[in-house]
């Protein structure tokens, strides 16, 4: 970011936009008579109080500004009164276009604008020739997208704050609940219940082993018998599959019908937010976080050669059109790299299928498509190389043509046992865009793969009908069918999407916030409802069940797209929710805790208490075999309790794994949290004296070799002999040790629910510490790591701890600089002195010089930028010399006592 304590004189125009790294950027392509600053986000929002928005008053709200933005406004405000113009360059959604408003609100209250013309300007790439191309086509701040992002903001709030108080008093132990979020909590608990109520059914599948006339072999499997076509549980038990064996057994079959078809493949449209969400998560295991955390970086800017270019396209998008600028320069970089076989005639377009998708910007792409992730590598981190290639690729597929496959089906009849076999071939003839890319799918029910269609090549040997076909061998075999997969964040995405369920940029937020409450967890990437996540479910769907439905919600995300279309006035569409849901809120007051205690009893039993293996009853009190066990509640949440109360003290938690039960099973190697995919090592949760801590991988122990033991024992004979011929004892030494590798372990952040944690977080850990970029002042390497005193952010060597509302592992670059530059904190490096740096630094009493352990004062009149490395010298041997003196002091009192 461009410094704001540099002289606003001569600078005409001042742009405010909402990253320092994005304002850095800009700042390069347009010149000196223009400043750039940052807002850093949001520089208000609604306090977390009641009365932030009033219904009675027209749903008028109160902002307040927090801490944190009162130094970047008042930044904002020097350099806006020196300017001649305003220009409000942020992101161009409602998210953007709510900054802007609210930057330029807070400047007429201040009364920095005065008559300065303001304007609002778009892009959709920060690449120099759109920054310049939006200076040439400024415009007024949209109010309907304003109005919409009022909305949202109002709704959210009324929600949250009508309806959390509720929760707290009939619910105690429960957390919050939001808008959108409860309605995602209730698709992970209802997939839940879809799982503990289903029922496995037995089937059977026959499939035999072939071969032609010419002794060809090849695969086949039943599909008639009798006449009838089986199905998938057509089979259902061994004496079904006995009878199909024994009609194949007994069958001579013969080639009847070769079916031979074409298939064409398309590729998939370009990424829009939730599908690179959802690859990036199929393909890398990145969560919605991280995934929307690197596009950032991508989107503002990557360092390439002394210069920093926006390597994609804005990254909050629910659009899927490309400009027709992009498009002739994709199928120009097609037809260079793979020739015009791979390039269709026209240009694909593409159309959102969601009712709701908003078209205003374009698809993620690169803004280069000449930037091969390949030349892109050295610039890039492991992660932002993998999200770039992954966009890259799409976009070039989404031009290309199609793949073709050949498919042939071969049935063979039996007319003796009325048997049908069916053999099935297919052959990848041109792989299109194939060649580029495969789009993941989720996993299926019942065994499917989440890797994609599986259409690797099955090659037929040549037949012909009426050729006869030997059995060579009958394969039956035993199924179960199972449950419904869990979510993971990628198929969460997708349902959410589909039942228009949200917007892009609220995705990653919805997740993290269903995590953080508690509400649900991680296990092998997928979700699991906690019990607190069903019981406050339960609640909501009983007593408030309209504001949970899925149509409802989707409903009302249509109405805040018609408020930014114009098409409604976002305060009706307010009243309208509101007079209902406060009746609603009203009318819980009288609702006892006994009747809540009974509603969720009935519903969660078969959860809480599901049927015993030897058919006794589950509800029988263990501890008195009198009472019966249910729902309790307590000051500290919801519990187990026997009935017989007080007679009978039996209770149990529902989270039966408690975390210290769970912390002293963590004794000897630790807990597998699962597998490093790049090293093949496990990741382990493990318990040390100081708490517990990630791991990769055990320690390996490096015997000697017979070579190295040999060698060893030489060493030790020659130097017994030289003792002897020295006329000593010598006695032996201890046989050298094998070698020991330690693993990489790291320890877990307070925050963070060790017994919860999912692979992702935990590799996260241990990528510590992370790169995030260059300090914009001093080009010094920013680290974001974990120490003794938890997480921090670190320059050279100055450290500067993070905020409880900090997150190490995915705190960006603008958030560490902003840290930093708060704490005051400054690292001035004088040069260097016998290999040691020799840096300055601010303490809690002035400034000093650092040399390696060494630290000493400087006068409080001295100006630390003007000390010299000879200076430093200096006074580092004066500092030397005066401790050599009281050493040597401290030895002649010594010595005289």
């Amino acid at each position: 970011m461009t410094s704001t304590s540099n002289k606003t004189k001569g600078h005409k125009k001042a742009v405010i936009v909402e990253s320092p790294a994005k304002a850095e950027t800009i700042n390069k392509y347009l010149g000196k008579d223009y400043m750039v600053i940052a807002s850093y986000g949001h520089i208000r929002d609604l306090p977390a109080k009641d009365g932030s928005v009033q219904p009675d008053e027209d749903f008028s709200m109160v902002w307040e500004v927090d801490g944190r933005s009162k130094k970047r406004i008042d930044d904002i405000v020097k350099v806006v009164k020196g300017a001649d113009e305003l220009i409000l360059a942020t992101d161009p959604d409602r998210e953007g276009e709510a900054i802007s408003w609210h930057v330029k609100e807070v400047l007429q209250e201040k009364k920095a604008l005065q008559d300065k013309p303001v304007s609002r300007v778009v892009f959709n790439e920060i690449t120099k020739k759109a920054i310049l191309a939006a200076m040439d086509a400024p415009r007024d701040i949209d109010m309907n997208l304003v109005n919409a992002y009022l909305a949202r903001r109002a709704l959210d709030y009324l929600v949250g704050f009508s309806l959390s108080p509720v929760l707290w008093r009939k619910l105690p132990g429960s957390r919050s609940a939001g808008r959108v979020q409860s309605v995602a909590l209730r698709l992970v608990c209802e997939r839940e219940d879809e799982i503990e109520r289903f029922i496995p059914e037995e089937y059977w599948t026959v499939e035999t082993d072939m071969a032609t006339a010419k002794d060809k072999p090849f695969t086949a499997r039943l599909t008639f018998l009798n006449g009838d076509k089986l199905d998938k549980m057509s089979l259902k038990n061994e004496a079904h599959a006995k009878v199909a064996v024994e009609a194949i057994d007994k069958g001579t079959f013969t080639i009847t019908q070769i079916e031979r078809k074409q298939v064409k493949r398309n590729p998939a449209p370009p990424f829009i937010t939730s599908t690179l969400q959802q690859d990036a998560s199929r393909k890398f295991g990145f969560g919605a976080t991280r995934t929307m955390m690197v596009a950032q970086k991508l989107y503002e800017g990557i360092n390439i050669g002394g210069e920093t270019v926006g390597l994609i396209t804005y990254m909050r998008t629910d659009g899927v059109t490309l400009s027709g600028e992009a498009v002739a320069a994709i199928r120009d970089q097609i037809a260079s790299d793979f020739g015009q076989e791979f390039l269709p005639d026209s240009p694909r377009a593409y159309k959102s299928k969601s009712k709701n998708a908003q078209e205003a910007h374009e698809a993620i792409r690169p803004t280069d498509i000449r930037r091969a992730p390949e030349l892109m590598k050295p610039f890039l981190s492991e992660e932002q190389f993998k999200l770039y290639q992954l966009i890259w690729k799409r976009t070039m597929a989404c031009q290309m043509s199609q793949a073709v496959l050949d498919q042939v089906a071969v049935d063979m009849e039996s007319s003796t046992t009325k048997a049908t076999l069916r053999a099935n071939g297919s052959v990848l003839t041109f792989d299109g865009f194939y060649r580029v890319y495969r789009e993941s799918r989720d996993d299926q029910p019942d065994g499917g793969s989440g890797e994609g269609e599986s259409e690797s090549d099955t090659i037929l040997p040549v037949m012909a009908e009426g050729e006869s076909v030997t059995v060579k061998a009958i394969n039956d075999e035993q199924h179960f069918t199972k449950p419904p997969p869990r979510y993971t964040e990628a198929s969460l995405i997708k349902r959410l999407e589909e039942l228009s369920i949200g917007r892009p940029s609220t995705y990653a937020s919805i997740i993290r916030i269903l995590q953080d409450r508690k509400y649900v967890k991680v296990e092998n990437r997928r979700f699991t409802a906690e019990d607190r996540g069903r019981l406050v479910t339960a609640f909501l769907v009983n007593f408030f069940e309209k504001y949970v439905q899925y149509d409802f919600t989707a409903d009302l995300e249509e109405q805040l797209d018609d408020i930014s279309g114009n098409r409604l006035n976002w305060q009706k569409v307010l009243k309208e929710f509101w007079g209902p849901f406060s009746e609603k809120v009203d009318g819980t007051k009288d609702l006892t805790i006994t009747t809540v205690l009974d509603v969720l009893d009935e519903q969660l039993g078969d959860h809480f208490f599901p049927p015993t293996q030897d058919g006794s009853d589950p509800r029988q009190c263990p501890s008195c075999k009198d009472g019966r066990i249910g729902l309790r509640l307590g000051r500290f949440g919801a519990f187990i309790g026997c009935n017989k109360y007080p007679e009978c003290k039996y209770t149990r938690q529902f989270k039966t794994d408690e975390e210290d039960t769970a912390a002293a099973e963590l004794s000897g190697e630790g807990k597998e949290i699962g597998t490093d995919p790049a090293t093949g090592k496990p990741v382990l949760l493990c318990k040390g004296p100081y708490g517990l801590y990630v791991q990769l991988g055990h320690e390996e122990v490096i015997e000697l070799t017979e070579e190295e033991k040999k060698k060893e024992a030489d060493r030790e004979a020659k130097r017994i002999e030289r003792a002897k011929k020295q006329g000593k004892d010598p006695k032996p030494k201890k046989p050298k040790k094998p070698k020991t590798i330690k693993p990489k372990r790291t320890g877990i952040p307070k925050e963070v629910d060790p017994f919860s944690m999912d692979l992702d977080m935990a590799l996260g850990l241990l990528s510590l510490p992370r790169q995030l970029g260059l300090h914009p002042d001093s080009g010094e390497m920013i680290l974001a790591g974990l120490g003794r005193f938890g997480p921090y952010v670190q320059f050279g060597p100055t450290y500067v701890s993070l905020k409880k509302e900090d997150n190490v592992l995915t705190i960006d670059h603008d958030r560490a600089v902003e840290l930093i530059r708060a704490s005051g904190k400054k690292t001035i490096t004088a040069g260097e002195y016998k290999k040691k740096p020799v840096t300055i630094h601010k303490g809690r009493f002035g400034h000093y010089i650092k040399y390696g352990l060494m630290k000493i004062s400087l006068k409080k009149d001295t100006d630390p930028e003007s000390v010299t490395l000879e200076e430093a010298v200096a006074l580092i041997e004066a500092k030397k010399e005066k401790e050599a003196e009281a050493k040597a002091a401290g030895k002649t009192k010594a010595k005289a006592k």
